[in-house]
């Protein structure tokens, strides 16, 4: 289910040069999210999958957006979350009410491209999301490419996992959430995921 991993970066630049040195692979601008305060670049992780560097947008810097808010005070890149996708969201939001799971949305979200192409999504947030380790789930327009389908390749998954002092219950969250999602015991909760390239890997964590 996983959909993208985010990457948050004080400036748009510093995460893009962090993956080209380390990685060997060049990120493209996705664009900005308006209203949001946020700007973004891409990178393919193979289908249906992909890696976001999201940063604060400077033509919106004056954006109260909780997200632009905490990538403004970030001292370098660091993973800020990741999506699922788990299907049409409006079945699987009548799954979580019969679980009796919190949730906002479906909110619906979009962002013009460099090529003037409109894509457009609709996101579901849990309001126990974990401390952050659980995702936000999305689901993509019928009439918006995948962003996996056409952003820079180059890149695959190493490692994606969830580390958490207490995995037995943050398994057990997944499980109802229906997340196929690695989880390992370790001192302090972090998102963890290692990228590999033509010339070599990068170790990230939140």
């Amino acid at each position: 289910m996983l959909d993208h991993i985010l990457l948050g970066c004080p400036e748009l630049d510093a995460g893009i040069t962090l993956l080209r040195q380390h990685t060997g692979v060049d990120a493209a601008f996705g664009g900005v999210h308006p209203g949001r305060g946020t700007c973004n670049a891409l990178l393919s992780l193979g289908e249906r999958h992909y890696l976001e560097i999201i940063a604060p947008d400077p033509d919106q810097a004056d954006s109260s957006n909780p997200l632009a808010l905490t990538l403004h005070k970030l001292s370098g890149p660091r993973l800020v979350g990741w999506a699922a996708h788990p299907g049409p969201l409006a079945p699987y939001a009548e799954k979580l009410r019969k679980e009796g799971i919190v949730f906002d949305g479906p909110t619906p979200g979009s962002r013009k491209r460099p090529d003037g192409r409109h894509l457009q999504w609709e996101i579901l947030q849990l309001r126990d999301d974990a401390s952050g380790l659980l995702p936000f789930f999305i689901e993509w327009g019928a009439d918006s490419p995948h962003p996996s389908s056409d952003a820079p390749g180059g890149l695959r998954i190493v490692r994606f996992e969830l580390a958490t002092p207490t995995p037995e219950a943050l398994n057990k969250t997944a499980a109802l959430l229906s997340l196929d999602v690695t989880v390992v015991k370790a001192d302090k909760q972090q998102i963890r995921a290692t990228l590999a390239g033509p010339k070599g890997q990068l170790d990230l964590s939140s």
